[in-house]
């Protein structure tokens, strides 16, 4: 299962807005004075946040999401994987509206306490094909790495980081997924990164720089050679200077702290580089979506262990961050989705540390725990 972000409908909600975020045993609990989580530990040494997906489609909602952010992390993620303005990019003419005022709406509410991660996707949320433009078009191209694509793209992601002005920039979101998906553009891929990344560099010389992987198609990938896939994905990873990750367990049928362990480890053998956590989350509530065949179990209890687990990785082997999807179950946001996308929408709806009805979850008594440490 891809993850896709319904980005088209949270860009909506901006407009709207705009208009009126060392290796070692990996048992996470060593012997302690007493027995709460994260004991052992005297401080935290990693960054902790969320992205800016509001709870509801109002300005009340995402002004309250920023100021549960402010109020709760130390890092949080700008998520932009929506239409690229292509055609503007290519004439050097006017920008879209809609692109302009979303990445202004986001500007205006930069958090000055909390450092900034932004992530740019380059593909479609099928993770097969560049992302369309805003007249719902894609471009004509021989290869990923024309010229051409790589000289307007280039200009997309200068233009979002002048503008938001982040401490880490991912210029590519769950790019094995183009591997698995579409294996014919990969190299053609691998030459576009290669430049813009060198591009960017040269433009932003203090600017933290990487591509995101899923770790549910790395660790348990939908391949037919699935060795030769984790090792190319793999190669490619640890060229970069940080491994941004992307990881729902839940969609591999994850649910013990074995099984979360598990795909960590995995992880930390195939990869030598930092890693840092882009986006997470897990289940508090059973999911059934009868359109995909899909019925998954789920709890508080559930959702909490795999925090613990990831916020023990973290510390033991010295993750830069980790982003938690969303802070809030967004029930109201999700009433008000088209039909087409509705089931697909309905995949995350749980996973927030807050129920719906602003109720604190288990899991948000882990995070406060150890965010305060």
């Amino acid at each position: 299962m891809r993850k896709q972000k319904l980005s088209s409908i949270l860009t909506i909600v901006f407009m709207i807005v705009a208009l009126s975020c060392t290796k070692e045993d990996n048992n996470p609990i060593s012997d302690c004075e007493n027995d709460d989580f994260f004991c052992q530990f005297s401080s935290r040494d990693f960054k902790m946040g969320f992205s800016t997906w509001p709870y509801a489609p109002t300005a009340e909602a995402v002004e309250g999401s920023y100021k549960f952010i402010d109020e709760n992390a130390d890092i949080y993620s700008e998520h932009i994987d929506s239409n690229i303005p292509w055609n503007a990019w290519f004439n050097d003419s006017t920008l879209p509206s809609e692109f302009i005022n979303e990445i202004e709406s986001r500007a205006s509410r930069k958090l000055p306490n909390a450092q900034l991660t932004v992530s740019v996707s380059l593909l479609n949320s099928s993770r097969d094909e560049l992302a369309f433009d805003y007249d719902g078009g894609i471009p004509d191209y021989a290869e990923l790495n024309d010229q051409k694509i790589e000289d307007a793209y280039f200009k997309h992601l200068k233009y979002i980081a002048n503008q938001l002005n982040p401490d880490y920039l991912i210029i590519a979101i769950e790019v094995n997924e183009l591997l698995k998906n579409a294996p014919e553009k990969w190299d053609g891929y691998k030459l576009l990164m290669a430049s813009i990344r060198s591009r960017i560099a040269e433009e932003f010389p203090s600017l933290n720089i990487s591509e995101s992987i899923t770790l549910h198609n790395f660790y348990q990938p939908d391949v037919t050679n699935s060795e030769d896939f984790i090792e190319e994905i793999a190669n490619y990873a640890n060229a970069m200077d940080l491994v941004s990750i992307s990881f729902y367990p839940f969609f591999k049928g994850l649910k013990t702290d074995e099984d979360f362990k598990e795909a960590f480890d995995f992880l930390h053998e195939q990869i030598e580089k930092p890693i840092s956590f882009a986006e997470t989350s897990h289940l508090s509530e059973d999911l059934t979506v009868e359109s995909f065949n899909l019925s998954i179990s789920g709890d508080q209890g559930q959702q909490n262990e795999y925090l613990k687990v990831l916020l023990a990785q973290a510390q033991i082997q010295d993750y830069e961050y980790i982003i938690w999807w969303a802070h809030r179950d967004y029930d109201l946001l999700w009433e008000t989705f088209p039909d087409e996308v509705k089931d697909l929408g309905k995949l995350w709806i749980s996973t927030g540390l807050i129920t719906e009805d602003g109720i604190e979850k288990e899991a948000y008594s882990t995070w406060e725990e150890v965010l305060n440490k």
